[in-house]
């Protein structure tokens, strides 16, 4: 067996990932070189298999690290610190971690102000480096956080997806006692719901087109589910709540679920569109105004991954609910991608490197 090589998931175009030998990354004097264990599918993987290259550098390097085409995908993953650059002091071999995969470009105005996901270009481990679907993956120092000896590996795959709905809710000013409506139950949306319970909201209601997935809402906490194609969804709501909904978190990403979300709200509420739209929507700006709405939007997370650490580890957010399978990497295309695009009970597939 050559010890200089390692199997890795590479992506090389749109339907084509190779499970194919690659070399072990050595880390240079600030980074982090990590023995990766459990590695999760994430939406933004499913997107470059499925319609890529989209954040994958492809026709010119990534600025800040000069990657570009065939990338090893993974941004979601737990491991073990096998090694560290010369210049790393806050970590050793041995620690258990995990990784916030966000690039930060240390010109940008916005580091200065804390607002790291912010700094442009946008670049994440696993997108615009080679990531964790691999054994080994190098990455910045500045992106790992170290997890309690307690703390399952396949909770630590699902902190970066988890911090994502962390972020969304505190940024939409959630207090207790509120209501929320989330739309699209996929990961994010699940995680979403189980956020918003975990910061104190009283009911939440989940709509999807899945009953697989709506039944998945109702197990992680959703107070009720409806069919996304139901179209009086907002009449219900309102029924419910008295006067709709304070919160309406947007993960399905589309005309309809914006406008349903939207018309659910109570009078001074406010919308977080948390989903990546493909598509511009329509939107009436004058309703917006009578009413008061807020409509906020976030793209990553900043700040939140030790609060969802201890948020996972005190079990207040049991993500652990929404893996439905855990596979090799050498079978990761057909029950990992294939799976996920063809089969709607599937939520979260964690992959065992």
């Amino acid at each position: 067996m050559n010890t200089q090589t390692m199997k890795a998931a590479r992506w090389h175009a749109a339907k084509d990932i190779r499970v194919e030998e690659t070399n072990i990354p050595t880390p240079n004097s600030h980074q982090v070189k990590i023995e990766v264990k459990f590695t999760g599918i994430c939406g933004s993987d499913l997107h470059e298999y499925n319609h890529g290259p989209q954040l994958i550098p492809y026709d010119k390097p990534y600025l800040l690290n000069g990657h570009q085409g065939t990338t090893t995908l993974g941004h979601e993953f737990s491991g073990i610190v096998d090694e560290v650059g010369k210049n790393v002091s806050k970590f050793k071999k041995g620690d258990r971690v995990v990784v916030e995969p966000i690039f930060r470009n240390p010109e940008s105005p916005f580091i200065a102000k804390g607002e790291y996901n912010l700094s442009e270009p946008l670049g994440f481990v696993g997108l615009t480096s080679d990531g964790a679907f691999a054994k080994y993956v190098v990455v910045e120092d500045y992106m790992v956080h170290k997890i309690p000896d307690d703390f399952t590996y396949e909770q630590g795959a699902l902190v970066e997806p988890a911090a994502v709905a962390v972020y969304a809710v505190q940024q939409s000013g959630l207090s207790a006692g509120d209501t929320v409506l989330v739309s699209g139950a996929g990961p994010i949306g699940l995680l979403c719901v189980q956020a918003a319970l975990a910061f104190g909201a009283t009911k939440v209601f989940v709509s999807d087109m899945s009953e697989p997935r709506l039944a998945m809402a109702k197990k992680v906490g959703a107070t009720q589910v409806f069919k996304a194609s139901d179209t009086d969804i907002p009449q219900q709501i309102k029924k419910l709540t008295g006067l709709g909904v304070d919160i309406f978190i947007d993960a399905a990403g589309v005309q309809a679920s914006f406008s349903t979300g939207i018309a659910s709200l109570r009078n001074g509420g406010t919308a977080m569109l948390v989903a990546l739209f493909g598509k511009p929507v329509t939107h009436n700006a004058l309703d917006q105004a009578l009413r008061e709405l807020t409509i906020k939007a976030i793209i990553g997370y900043r700040n939140v991954f030790p609060i969802t650490i201890d948020l996972i580890h005190t079990g207040k957010m049991k993500v652990e609910q929404l893996v439905t399978k855990k596979i090799a990497l050498d079978h990761i295309v057909e029950e990992g991608f294939e799976a996920l695009v063809n089969d709607p009970s599937e939520v979260k597939i964690l992959v065992e490197i």
